[in-house]
């Protein structure tokens, strides 16, 4: 069956997900042969996933290289570009003015000791849940984190984990959320409703997570005394939070936190061309990320185009039973579709009408599908190394994206719960 008027033609199913496999298997294979997981370049696997895609699905190479290159340039993948290099101009002109050792600082005042890592897991969940976006509570919070790492002696990848952790807790329960407004939408239910279900999922994890890191900073070793804190160089990152708090445009955010920089850092004696350096290196800085978006978003629409995902879908829809399968078949669903598209918000709505038949079929609470929907989404992926979020944590840590994965300890526990959500059938009244 032909695609529209492409001229690409529909593949089987298998075959037509198969550049993920590849990518999967080039990159694990590969990392475990080098014995190094940071030795492979998620770029290169993609790369070679890519190639082999555009291999295997028919039709000329001119019709195939401008599906790939509509995916690439897809206007979401194109958004999460710029946020990239402003967040990446933001990060390194923040750090050469000196802005992240002084909320470090301030940081190791206000949560001092035992309790810094449950304070920090705490304060990405308050921001994330109150910005809605993972990405923004990540641009915010993992430079402090990764300061706070090397000044008290901690893991890098733990303290990077507990932030990412904490900014998925808020993807999944803000009110303003892209997740948030998919999953409503599609189910036909109010926020608040989808909210009351979800917080008996995520709410939950949270707090076992929280009582986990607790433990883990009783085990750490003592942390050294805050140094001074220059409260001007604070102001970047308080701006940063303020006006996300306030709802303004992440790029608005972006740009007004980069021109304070830039103030603060002219009037402390840094030279214009200074700032300009420090800008041009981190938006090299993200190079490699940006070079992985715009090949998983080619790779992907040919995996798309090709009848990847109505697959995925017509398998997993097939043979459901019951009220715990149906439920268990949509968390697969979007889950497999997040695995796939490594963007949560477009898993949500690329299955939310079938989920909405099955919820209608099988006489679901519409209100727990939409937390299911979110939950699931953000479950897949806060731990895929090639999803944006990872991603750019990685990019302003300077470690490698799977480092961080074991560490990642919120995802899995919501994982946890929210599959114990379907086998016993909570909330009640979700029944």
């Amino acid at each position: 069956m032909a695609s529209g008027t492409t001229g690409i033609t529909r593949m089987n199913g298998w075959l037509a997900l198969s550049p993920m496999f590849v990518f999967v298997l080039v990159y694990l294979l590969s990392s475990l042969a080098a014995g190094d997981f940071s030795a492979v370049p998620i770029s290169s696997a993609f790369l070679v996933a890519s190639i082999y895609g555009l291999a295997v699905t028919p039709g000329k190479v001119a019709e195939k290289a401008k599906v790939f290159s509509k995916g690439a340039g897809d206007s979401n993948v194109l958004l999460m570009i710029w946020i990239f290099i402003m967040a990446g101009a933001f990060a390194s002109t923040a750090k050469a003015i000196g802005s992240v050792e002084a909320t470090v600082n301030l940081t190791l005042t206000l949560l001092p000791g035992k309790f810094l890592l449950p304070g920090l897991f705490l304060a990405a969940c308050f921001i994330s849940m109150s910005i809605g976006t993972s990405v923004g509570t990540i641009v915010a919070l993992v430079p402090i984190a990764s300061g706070i790492a090397s000044q008290a002696g901690l893991s890098t990848p733990l303290m990077v984990a507990l932030i990412v952790g904490g900014a998925f807790f808020g993807d999944n329960l803000s009110f303003i959320s892209d997740t948030t407004i998919a999953s409503t939408t599609t189910q036909g239910c109010s926020m608040s409703d989808k909210f009351k279900a979800n917080i008996w999922i995520a709410g939950p994890a949270a707090l076992v997570v929280a009582v986990v890191y607790t433990f883990v900073g009783l085990e750490a070793d003592a942390f050294p005394p805050a140094g001074e804190v220059d409260l001007l160089k604070l102001l970047p990152y308080l701006c940063v939070i303020v006006l996300a708090l306030c709802g303004v445009n992440v790029l608005t955010v972006l740009a007004a936190g980069l021109a304070l920089c830039v103030v603060l850092g002219l009037a402390s004696g840094l030279s214009w061309t200074g700032f300009l350096a420090s800008v041009g290196e981190g938006i090299a800085g993200m190079g490699d990320l940006i070079i992985v978006t715009l090949l998983s978003g080619g790779m992907l629409e040919l995996i798309r185009r090709n009848g990847g995902i109505d697959f995925i879908i017509r398998g997993l829809t097939r043979g459901i039973h019951g009220r715990r399968g149906a439920e268990a078949g949509i968390a697969a669903l979007v889950g497999l579709s997040g695995f796939c598209t490594a963007n949560n918000t477009i898993a949500i709505l690329s299955t939310g009408k079938i989920a909405k038949d099955i919820t209608d079929r099988f006489g679901l609470d519409p209100r727990k599908t939409a937390s299911i929907l979110d939950t699931f989404s953000c479950v897949v992926q806060g731990i895929i190394p090639y999803g944006a979020q990872l991603l750019m944590a990685s990019s302003l840590s300077g470690i490698p994206a799977v480092s961080v994965i074991p560490y990642l300890y919120y995802p899995f526990v919501l994982f946890i719960v929210a599959c114990l959500s379907i086998a016993l059938r909570f909330p009640r009244y979700c029944s």
